[in-house]
């Protein structure tokens, strides 16, 4: 059990120094082999790597098809498309508002995280300037439509935090409707309230709107936008096909690139490029991820482990509670919330998923849990995607990240909660 924790430790302690997590989480599952009575060598090359591997032949494609789907959405300025128009629509009187309708959008319609931050900056700033708000407020407006709701209560949505538990609770994206809905509703609400009250707050301090000194990322936009109508339409096919006709995601990501280059025919030539890019970037998304599972494999494996489950199955009586925790703790510890949402699920979602059917519990409750827990501390500051934010925004942590830690830790904490209460009252 000590062995198990100081692996998770030591995973969660190098994460944070900025250490990748490619080369770490096979050093904190030799911690766990070794404190574990487990064979240094094959706890490696045997059981960390098959569940690296199975995890990579499992969700690959899904990793490679939606970073090429959100590479066509930004190359073909689609994306760009999407937020000038809904941003527009909302006015400078409410920059944060169009700013984080801009960002849901794209994000629940599948767009990667990491594509929305770079697609809709410029827009955010123009809007801001215009507004006269501090730009600090940037990253927490950008994080709470991106990192949040959309990518782990709303139900339907093909990001891959919301896929992963449909593997090991046997449902579908769209589980767990009314609770999931409800959290968003709570997310998105309580963070946008939040927002407003810093916003003036900061500004009864004179604190107002200043140029970035790098402007070189912000200076690349022009006129010659696709349309509107036409940009959205590859983000509706993804959420309609993979929704409404129950089709694969794989298949619904196909068709939606598909759709994305019929639009843009005239811009074929840059296709390659962008076909390139996505899949590149893909590689060390899944690699990553499956780093970390591979550190749950090796904790499942040693003797302890049973010990380490039955500890959190028995955590107030709810195993929504020990899932939310264990999730969490992962989230937290990698980073990452599909990698957090991985490991647990991994070690412990067949267990869950037996309970679930044993007590009449409601699998599609413990997959909207999962999906809950995996969207809270995995915003800690060495959180990939935190920190390509303020550096694309230009701001510190010391800045930027207070508000941040409310809107995309602290208050999808309070959601999961609130989640976990409905579907200890049926409401599911």
């Amino acid at each position: 059990m000590i062995g198990i924790l100081i692996g998770i430790a030591v995973l969660m302690i190098l994460a944070y120094r900025g250490w990748s997590i490619i080369w770490v989480a096979p050093i904190a599952a030799g911690v766990v082999a070794l404190t574990g009575g487990l064979d240094l060598l094959d706890a490696y090359a045997g059981t960390y790597m098959s569940g690296f591997v199975d995890f990579a032949k499992q969700w690959f494609p899904v990793f490679m098809l939606g970073a090429i789907f959100g590479k066509l959405m930004e190359d073909t300025r689609m994306a760009a498309t999407i937020a000038v128009t809904l941003t527009k629509v909302i006015g400078s009187k409410r920059a944060i508002l169009g700013v984080l309708l801009a960002t849901s959008v794209l994000t629940y319609g599948g767009v990667s995280l990491f594509v929305v931050v770079f697609a809709v900056y410029p827009l955010a700033l123009a809007l801001f300037r215009e507004a006269n708000l501090t730009r600090r407020l940037l990253p927490p407006t950008i994080a709470l439509g991106a990192f949040t709701f959309t990518m782990a209560a709303i139900p339907g949505n093909p990001q891959i935090q919301n896929l992963i538990p449909t593997t090991h609770f046997n449902t579908t994206a769209a589980a767990g409707p009314i609770m999931g809905s409800v959290a968003a509703i709570v997310i998105a609400g309580g963070g946008y309230a939040y927002l407003r009250w810093r916003e003036n707050q900061l500004s009864s301090r004179g604190e107002f709107f200043t140029e970035p000194k790098d402007k070189q990322i912000i200076d690349h936009e022009d006129d010659r936008l696709p349309n509107f109508f036409l940009s959205i339409i590859p983000l509706l096919i993804v959420l309609v096909t993979l929704n409404l006709f129950g089709w694969h995601i794989i298949v619904a990501l196909i068709t939606g690139i598909v759709a994305i280059m019929l639009f843009n025919a005239h811009r074929w030539r840059k296709f390659v490029t962008s076909l390139n890019s996505g899949a590149s970037g893909s590689v060390l998304a899944i690699i990553n991820t499956s780093a970390a599972v591979g550190f749950g494999t090796v904790v499942q494996a040693v003797p302890a482990f049973d010990r380490l489950v039955n500890s959190l199955l028995s955590l107030g009586g709810n195993p929504l509670i020990s899932l939310a925790i264990a999730t969490n703790v992962m989230a937290g510890a990698t980073g990452s919330g599909s990698g957090g949402i991985a490991i647990s699920l991994e070690a412990l979602g067949e267990r869950y998923y037996n309970l679930a059917l044993e007590t009449g519990l409601n699998p599609e409750a413990l997959h909207r849990i999962a999906t809950l827990s995996g969207g809270g501390l995995d915003a800690l500051p060495h959180n990939g995607a935190v920190i390509t934010l303020l550096v694309v925004t230009g701001l510190t942590h010391k800045e930027s990240y207070k508000d941040i830690f409310v809107v995309a830790v602290l208050i999808p904490i309070v959601a999961t909660v609130v989640a976990i209460a409905m579907a200890s009252m049926g409401l599911v």
